[in-house]
């Protein structure tokens, strides 16, 4: 080291550190955010959104479960009152003739039967009852219309007379007994229906006297 250098007081301070330059944007300084700020923002609305989607989702599967389930416990309740329904419906044939048999004896009854002929009759009879009862018990009930309004869903018309005892449109005559099973027709009343009173023939007019 030569003499000046030593003389020189400058030479024994250190160079100057240059300023640390300020690399944040003029916008984020002036509005005091942060830049991940927006960003934060955007993925709590999204999250907000997933959530009220699968909440509804969620409510549409309870939904449609609980459908499920009422059809599932109508389904079994059908299956239990209409499990008979075509057994049912084969007896109805015996029944008929059951009861052909007994009209056929016609107003006079049981009068000029033998004893044997009686018991007949009565075991038919006991038959009958034990039929209808044990059809009863399963559900199948015995459709007797007769006085009743006609009704399409559990009757069929077979005719239409006049009759002044009934109301036009009621049930005058049962041509063959119906059947229903728990409130479902399982055979329509075939029936006659009244067209009311027959209406009265006008009176011939008198001649003119002379």
């Amino acid at each position: 080291m030569n003499g000046a250098d030593m003389n020189d007081p400058m030479a024994s301070k250190p160079a100057a550190e240059p300023e640390a330059q300020n690399i944040s944007s003029p916008g984020a300084a002036q509005n005091g955010e942060q830049p991940h700020d927006a960003a934060g923002t955007d993925a709590v609305a999204a999250l907000e959104a997933e959530k009220l989607e699968l909440k509804d989702k969620l409510l549409r599967t309870l939904a449609d479960m609980e459908n499920l389930r009422r059809r599932t416990e109508r389904e079994v309740q059908d299956a239990k009152a209409y499990a008979v329904t075509g057994f049912a419906r084969d007896l109805l044939g015996v029944a008929d003739n059951l009861r052909r048999a007994l009209e056929s004896l016609g107003a006079t009854g049981q009068d000029g039967l033998d004893a044997k002929a009686k018991l007949m009759v009565d075991g038919v009879e006991l038959t009958e009852r034990e039929l209808v009862k044990t059809l009863d018990k399963h559900g199948v009930k015995k459709l007797d219309p007769l006085g009743q309004k006609f009704d399409p869903n559990m009757h069929q018309a077979m005719f239409e007379a006049p009759d002044p005892t009934h109301p036009k449109g009621h049930v005058v005559a049962v041509v063959q007994t119906g059947y229903a099973i728990s409130g479902r027709v399982l055979r329509p009343a075939l029936v006659g229906v009244s067209s009311g009173a027959a209406r009265a023939e006008p009176a011939a007019e008198e001649p003119p006297a002379t």
